[in-house]
């Protein structure tokens, strides 16, 4: 929960600070920031609650105890996603009013159905938003359907769907206004899933899969992950930046230029931690339990800004 109020409140001081929504009422401001991270929280969870049971070795594969902690944390997965999907849903439905209000210029309150109909049917980032909270739902369906019959619903599916409603809104936002549109889009695209593969990866690693046995079969394979994550994310991330400032000057000059900046500092930093961390899984060590805090509190913070960069010019 912590995790989650410092992405909140990131995004919600530097789009305050920063007047990102200019001409906006302030509480639409505030509210479209809130609801942005909010949105971006829940899906990158789902994400990562989704990868855990992916990554969940097969019972064979492990001792008796084991094995029943094993189908134990996979029920708390199922059930934990039926919350987050359905925080998701409402997240994304009240963060497309807030939108629909800052596109015609008024408070909530004052918001018409015909407006609000409008955004969601005529606006590409009102459609993306839209189909943002259909993949939510459905992800909340098939861990509904799991909690009763896991054999059911294949675990990969939840994790596909629940990667399609983080990329939906990204790809339908600012990319999709970019000069260059085709390259923006797969950048951003890119850069979105990767991220939320390995933000919600590791918190999920950290707070559901703590057992030592099933954490020593999963933690080489989220280690490999994570270092192509962060590659890609690094790579896409240079390239977006440059799609969109222009020049070098701009990253100094321009408020979109400060939080790529700021967003680059914290991936830096993550890279280090993460680093050190598999440096010790090669020795036989496990280093989730005492850094992984750190760096989930360092990648909430990184969120907060990745959603006041959607908003800002």
């Amino acid at each position: 929960m912590l995790w989650v109020v410092l992405a909140v409140g990131v995004a919600a001081a530097v789009a305050v600070a920063g007047g990102s929504l200019a001409g906006s009422p302030q509480a639409v401001l505030v509210g479209t920031a809130v609801t942005r991270a909010g949105m971006d929280v829940a899906g990158v969870a789902c994400v990562g609650l989704a990868l855990a049971g992916v990554f969940l070795p097969r019972r064979e594969a492990l001792p008796g105890g084991s094995a029943r902690a094993r189908e134990e944390i996979r029920s708390t997965i199922d059930r934990v996603l039926v919350l987050t999907a359905g925080a998701w849903v409402g997240l994304v439905l009240v963060g497309v009013a807030y939108r629909a209000a800052d596109a015609v210029g008024r408070d909530v309150g004052a918001l018409t159905a015909g407006g609000l109909l409008a955004y969601s049917t005529r606006l590409a980032a009102g459609r993306g938003m839209v189909l943002a909270a259909g993949c939510a739902l459905a992800v909340l369906v098939c861990a509904a359907v799991r909690i009763r019959d896991p054999a059911r619903v294949q675990t990969r599916l939840p994790l596909v769907l629940a990667l399609f409603g983080v990329l939906t809104p990204a790809v339908t936002g600012h990319a999709g206004t970019s000069a260059d549109h085709q390259l923006s889009v797969i950048t951003v695209a890119l850069h979105a899933g990767a991220a939320a593969l390995w933000v919600g990866g590791l918190g999920a690693v950290l707070v559901l899969l703590r057992h030592r046995d099933i954490l020593d079969h999963v933690l080489p394979r989220f280690s490999r992950l994570a270092g192509a994550c962060l590659a890609g994310v690094a790579l896409t991330g240079v390239a977006n930046a440059l799609l969109r400032l222009g020049s070098v000057t701009a990253l100094f000059d321009t408020q979109y230029g400060w939080l790529v900046l700021a967003k680059t500092g914290c991936l830096l930093l993550l890279a280090g931690l993460g680093g050190l961390a598999r440096q010790r899984l090669h020795t036989g060590r496990t280093p989730v339990l005492r850094w992984a805090g750190i760096e989930v509190a360092l990648m909430a913070v990184t969120l907060g800004l990745a959603a006041a960069l959607t908003q800002s010019a």
